[in-house]
């Protein structure tokens, strides 16, 4: 059988009016599609972007080895706004370019998915939104927004609500970029390359849990030292656009899937509202999506069942195909779920 090539789109929205009343000028959602809709238009899987990664990073999700199996599945990567490949600070409209990009929220990320699925494949089901971090929330924000068209929903180290001790975090991330005197309030005129090497240098002592690097576990992949994973992660980071990290970062700080007019702020109602089958998987040592607010926003779900991931990779744990032990855990729990009615 030929293999199935994916696909990079693009869907143009336009002028697309965000939550807070402005306009984000020529917006464009760029997406990869891997497979084709069906008949029944029921077998569209839907995997959102997380944040500092593109369509890419959640390929490893995808084939014979897992159940999302692009001979079944229609599935559609979009890409988050302000990530770089959909309409960022880097590449807006001249009005919205650098510092000028207005804020966008979870909820203007999923609407702008939805008017995607309208436009290009006739508002069908959507038999799984999974994803890891932000990838997760968007999946959340999906399922609460849209209970009659999502049939499973797999939140993989995210929450519903960024929580204030993922706050702070953020914020010290945050510090560290925009302390380097050539950020100059977002209108560098050249990389802040000493606050993105920061940026990267604090994120690495959040992403993994003690025990990674007590145990050297950042051997296995490839580092024979710890100073070694911290160049990377600078390295990692001078290939981004620091507006870019910020926008998304805003995104994520300020996510609530209740934040909005349908829920107004109440996050019991926007868990209650939730009907598909759920899986929420956290890593036992995630420190910012923590476990702890991960359960309790499952046991106000109609459906969701709570399976940590018990690794010591830290919040990574949950990242597609980064570690195989913890990809195949979570491969079979989307077998699971994907079992289910």
């Amino acid at each position: 059988m030929q293999s199935i090539q994916p696909v990079e789109k693009t869907y143009h929205a336009g002028d697309f009016v965000l939550q807070s009343g402005k306009i984000l000028l020529d917006t464009r959602l760029h997406y990869l599609q891997i497979g084709e809709l069906n008949d029944s238009r029921d077998n569209l899987i839907l995997l959102p972007t997380y944040y500092g990664g593109t369509h890419t990073g959640n390929l490893p999700l995808i084939g014979a080895q897992g159940p999302i199996d692009p001979e079944r599945h229609c599935i559609v990567i979009p890409n988050l706004i302000g990530n770089g490949q959909s309409t960022s600070p880097s590449n807006a409209h001249p009005s919205h370019r650098g510092p000028n990009f207005p804020y966008v929220s979870l909820y203007d990320n999923v609407q702008l998915q939805h008017q995607l699925l309208e436009s290009c494949f006739s508002v069908a089901d959507i038999a799984l939104v999974a994803g890891w971090s932000m990838g997760g929330m968007q999946a959340l924000q999906w399922a609460c927004l849209y209970p009659q068209q999502v049939k499973r929903v797999a939140a993989i180290c995210a929450t519903a609500h960024c929580w204030p001790h993922n706050q702070v975090f953020l914020e010290g991330v945050k510090a560290a970029l925009t302390c380097d005197s050539a950020w100059q309030g977002g209108n560098y005129q050249k990389p802040p390359a000493a606050g993105l090497k920061a940026f990267g240098r604090v994120y690495a002592g959040w992403a993994y849990s003690q025990a990674f690097f007590r145990n050297q576990t950042y051997r296995e992949l490839g580092f024979d030292s710890i100073e070694q994973l911290l160049n990377f992660w600078e390295a990692d980071h001078l290939q981004q656009d620091a507006n870019n990290l910020l926008a998304v970062l805003h995104t994520w700080k300020c996510g609530d899937i209740s934040n909005n007019s349908r829920f107004n702020g109440d996050m019991a109602q926007a868990l209650k509202a939730i009907k598909a089958n759920t899986l929420i998987m956290p890593s036992s040592t995630d420190f910012y999506f923590t476990a702890e607010d991960a359960q309790n926003e499952a046991e106000q779900m109609v459906d969701a069942t709570f399976h940590p991931l018990q690794s010591e990779w830290g919040h990574c744990a949950g990242a597609p195909g980064r570690n195989s032990a913890d990809t195949r855990y979570i491969l079979e729990a989307l077998r699971q779920l994907m079992s289910k009615s």
